[in-house]
């Protein structure tokens, strides 16, 4: 019998494109996003002893890479995109049935008249209207091993960037916004094939077109546009 599987809510981020989002949640606890559950899954019992949890599993799809066929080998990104691994041993969004795992804190429920119960949440490393499959706790004593090797992932601490982000760019964005675009800069949201030294990039984040640079180990905000511009 062939599976099926069908969207439970969507989340509602800061990302209205692929571009810049973190590679992995929990990297940008600073980032703020909201789960919306689809109105046949708006029962307030679903969620019933959810709050006295920390922290979530989400399971999600690349809605962006779905492609009708797959590759066993991927590049990841932290490898300089030249270096080829197995899609097993990946996150690649490029896989089989596009699912994407993701742990993110529960900051809180809010009980809305047009949506029901949404969930508040951080670190999440979503698009905004990604389709969310299924949600589950984080139970520190079964999913927590702190003696686990990450191979080649290890190492992705080292391409945190220096971010210049100058005041007068930076008081454009709401405040409560401010810190998680400057996480978001520090963790190079360039293509790994696309790092040439001059070259003017754009994150589209929170509504602001945010244009930067990168010189060594240097970012540079050069301008903030707004959606109109």
């Amino acid at each position: 019998m062939e599976a099926s599987i069908r969207a439970i809510a969507r989340i509602h981020s800061d990302f209205s494109t692929k571009f810049g989002i973190p590679r992995q949640s929990g990297l940008v606890q600073e980032l703020r996003s909201t789960i919306v559950f689809e109105p046949e899954f708006r029962n307030p019992d679903a969620l019933r002893g959810i709050e006295d949890f920390s922290h979530l599993w989400l399971i999600w799809q690349f809605s962006e890479a779905v492609r009708q066929d797959w590759s066993p080998t991927v590049r990841p990104p932290r490898l300089g995109g030249n270096t080829r691994m197995g899609v097993f041993a990946t996150r690649s969004p490029f896989r089989p049935n596009n699912l994407g795992l993701s742990c993110v804190r529960l900051l809180g429920l809010e009980h809305t008249r047009e949506y029901g119960t949404v969930l508040h949440v951080g670190g999440a490393d979503l698009m905004d209207g990604t389709p969310i499959f299924d949600i589950k706790p984080y139970i520190p004593y079964a999913d927590a091993h702190p003696d686990a090797l990450g191979g080649f992932t290890d190492t992705a601490r080292d391409f945190l960037l220096d971010v210049d982000f100058p005041p007068e760019l930076l008081s454009r964005l709401p405040e409560e916004k401010r810190q998680a675009a400057v996480g978001v800069l520090s963790h190079d949201p360039r293509p790994s094939y696309q790092r040439k030294p001059g070259r003017v990039y754009g994150l589209n984040f929170a509504g602001f077109d945010i244009r930067f640079t990168v010189e060594g180990n240097r970012l540079t905000v050069q301008d903030m546009l707004s959606p109109e511009k």
